[in-house]
């Protein structure tokens, strides 16, 4: 396994910038994931990274040598690509020990290799099965046995669940990170699914229009979000925002105007000022009881019930639209008035060009 760094890495296609100057750092053993909305740059980035796609300006490391103009297949690098990629008419065996053959490995090294992944795997009983004789799950499997027999010192997955089922994804991604624990590699990971990104991760990279908006771990960007576009990109489902008035700032907090009704948030705000701001609430985090904080009521539009908890959607006395995840079974309705409630800690505020208020 070996380390990476990205220092002011730049990728121009025409007079287009795709990845603009992205400062990374990757530790060993590091699980990374790159996440953001389609066009972001995260597939590129990563394709960058092995060596598929130039690069226009800045340095990229690996191990602390530098891998501009190195061939994909001397960068110690391994790729897991959406599409399976295997061969139709070699068998399992065959598609993973294939590229240890080509490269003149003895055939004993190859032999242990390929048992040692299919055993990780636990994919032993499909070697001398085709491809088209294997699930969608078991065929990535051999694609990710693929990627670990050449033993690289990273490890590149560019969306690699894309194409199993809802089921299978949630399987594979347990046995992705299983794999990740066993091996202690270093691993980068490409979704557009939040969901993989904070279950998965060590380390999230946050993209959008190709650039970096955010680096940290699961919690702190849940809980910490630098700005709008993060704090509505990570958390399921979605963040409210609420169209709200900041009127001062003193040391007993923030004074703010919301659905016609003036809150306290009893938090210290760094470089606020007054004027027009959105108020950002997870839906789990808006309560029908209890909290420090009273939003106001709401009329109850739309209730899904998803068995171990329940969201709401609705309206504020100002028309502003919610949604609240309520634990457990509610008994709530349609055309229901209920009161809102949350927690001031649980409130994010976020000035008109969408950077947070940073709290003090």
């Amino acid at each position: 396994m070996a380390s990476l760094t990205l220092s002011k890495v730049t990728k121009r296609f025409g007079v287009f910038d795709a990845i603009k100057d992205i400062d990374l750092s990757v530790e060993k053993g590091e699980f990374v994931v790159f996440v953001g909305p389609s066009g972001c740059g995260k597939s590129t980035l990563l394709r960058m990274i092995a060596g598929l796609e130039g690069i226009s300006g800045g340095e990229l490391m690996i191990g602390g040598a530098l891998m501009n103009d190195v061939a994909p297949a001397h960068r110690g690098i391994a790729m897991v690509f959406q599409s399976y990629a295997l061969y139709p008419h070699m068998s399992v065996r065959k598609n993973m020990a294939f590229a240890l053959e080509t490269a003149g490995m003895p055939k004993s090294e190859v032999t242990a290799r390929v048992g040692k992944a299919a055993s990780i795997l636990q994919i032993e009983a499909l070697l001398d099965r085709k491809p088209k004789q294997l699930s969608g799950g078991q065929r990535q499997r051999v694609a990710i046995g693929r990627a670990i027999v050449r033993d690289p010192q990273i490890f590149l997955f560019d969306e690699p669940l894309s194409n199993l089922d809802a089921e299978l994804r949630v399987q594979m991604r347990v046995e992705i990170a299983k794999l990740h624990k066993e091996l202690g590699a270093t691993m980068i990971y490409v979704t557009h699914d939040q969901v993989e990104a904070m279950t998965m991760a060590d380390k999230i990279v946050v993209l959008r229009l190709g650039q970096v908006e955010q680096i940290g771990t699961p919690l702190d960007l849940y809980n910490a979000p630098v700005n709008r576009f993060v704090a509505g990109f990570i958390g399921s489902p979605k963040m409210n925002f609420l169209n709200a008035t900041l009127l001062s700032v003193s040391g007993a907090g923030a004074e703010v105007e919301l659905a016609d009704q003036r809150l306290l948030i009893p938090r210290g705000l760094a470089s606020a000022q007054s004027g027009r701001i959105e108020l950002g609430l997870r839906p789990e985090h808006a309560m029908l009881s209890g909290g420090d904080i009273a939003l106001g009521r709401m009329e109850v539009i739309l209730v899904e019930h998803l068995g171990g908890n329940t969201l709401l959607y609705g309206k504020l006395a100002d028309g502003q639209m919610l949604t609240v995840q309520v634990e457990d079974q509610a008994r709530t309705q349609a055309g229901d008035s209920v009161e809102i409630f949350t927690q001031a800690r649980r409130c994010h505020l976020f000035a008109e060009n969408g950077s947070a208020f940073t709290p003090v």
